[in-house]
């Protein structure tokens, strides 16, 4: 196939970070085809989430440090270990870096400038060095010092306070969505940076912090609080903005229903028998639902709840409303869907009595030219350290 190799290959990427938001963003460069380079710490053990579990991946009866958190971001790399506190180790960097297109790098502002691994260190020997930095709160601000997780991000941004029961406690997101969201981001930036240092032989630092991309991606809530100078309320799993679009109890479980416009919401009252809601001022337009969501609910509740999910679901597929079911991860892993879209892939490594087998999910980038590849499964901790036994440790990929 044309393009087999990925749309990056020949990219070379060296690998400072750790935990998820960096491992997330190179990861997903790995996938589309450059060569990624994984600095572990030997007196660490490697990356911390190789024992952030479990589970683990076995191999016969004994845990291996294949946790399945350090999977989760980690395939596509080769794993190097260098002490990057000892000179030599820094010294190996800077020889790394000499050659790389790319540093990604999750430490606090200025934690490796002591080792002259930061910016302005690495670029002196590679000028058009793409340096990705990763923080907490940024580069710069009153709060660069501070450390930065995952939940701290998700309070301190503003979706802790309105997911969760509107009744309950504030409740984060279910995944580490803050550093997933702002390994993402981090991608986008780099690959911008990239295109303009090979244009231009000019390479930059690209600063991304946890706690802008969570605010970033408030989207429509955090616009709507600007504009109105209200905060949000947790509303569940309502909608801020459509009614009714939201998760009902059904007689034998629960179903999602997102009645997006007026014509949609005529067909929905029609499959519950409730054929003269949409004529009735209150509910005929959405602002109008909007301002009377709870009245509307007293109608919709106890007629979904005589039904079954299943039976819902048939009903408002067949009026072409939009509908879905609220599935656990084993249903969703089971779904042909998943299958056919290729995000329930295995990989192998070697153990040590046989391949041992890796279950990861597959990346959701569909390239009909230059697709992303699965080259390397997830490392074992300095599985790859004899490269640096190699003029050119990136090569042979």
């Amino acid at each position: 196939m044309a393009g087999s190799e990925g749309p990056l290959h020949g990219v070379r990427i060296l690998d400072l970070s750790r935990i998820l938001a960096g491992p997330t963003c190179t990861q997903l460069l790995g996938d589309l085809g450059a060569t990624v380079l994984k600095i572990e710490n030997p007196g660490t053990g490697g990356d911390d989430t190789r024992q952030w579990g479990p589970p683990y991946v076995k191999d016969g009866s004994e845990d291996t440090d294949l946790s399945a958190y350090f999977m989760s971001a980690n395939r596509n790399k080769l794993s190097v270990s260098i002490d990057i506190a000892a000179p030599e180790g820094q010294a190996e960097v800077r020889r790394l870096a000499a050659l790389a297109d790319i540093v990604l790098e999750n430490f606090k502002p200025g934690g490796l400038a002591k080792y002259g691994l930061d910016y302005a260190g690495l670029s002196a020997v590679n000028p058009k060095l793409v340096y990705g930095s990763i923080s907490g709160y940024g580069q710069t601000g009153p709060n660069a010092s501070k450390p930065g997780y995952d939940l701290m991000a998700q309070g301190y941004g503003g979706i802790m306070s309105l997911t969760g029961d509107p009744n309950g406690a504030p409740m984060k997101v279910g995944v580490g969505i803050a550093d997933v969201m702002c390994g993402m981001y981090a991608c986008v930036g780099i690959l911008a940076a990239l295109r303009h240092a090979e244009a231009t032989g000019e390479g930059q630092q690209v600063d991304v912090a946890l706690v802008d991309s969570q605010i970033a991606w408030m989207i429509n809530e955090g616009v709507n609080t600007r504009l109105s100078g209200q905060a949000p309320i947790r509303r569940g799993n309502g909608h801020p903005n459509i009614v009714p679009y939201d998760v009902y109890e059904t007689m034998d479980g629960h179903v999602i229903v997102a009645v997006g416009n007026d014509s949609q919401f005529r067909r929905f009252c029609s499959v519950l028998d409730l054929a003269k809601l949409p004529d009735d001022p209150m509910y005929a337009t959405n602002p109008m639902r909007m301002k009377n969501r709870d009245a509307l609910a007293e109608y919709l509740v106890p007629a979904l709840r005589l039904r079954s999910t299943a039976e819902v679901i048939a009903a408002m597929e067949g009026a072409r409303v939009p509908v879905g079911p609220v599935q656990t991860l084993p249903q969703v892993f089971a779904t042909d869907q998943a299958a056919a879209r290729g995000l329930t892939l295995d990989m192998t490594t070697p153990g040590q009595t046989g391949d041992l087998t890796l279950p990861l999910i597959g990346n959701p980038l569909h390239l009909s030219v230059t697709p992303v590849t699965y080259r390397h499964p997830p490392p074992r901790f300095g599985a790859d350290t004899d490269r640096l036994t190699r003029d050119d440790p990136f090569q042979g990929d």
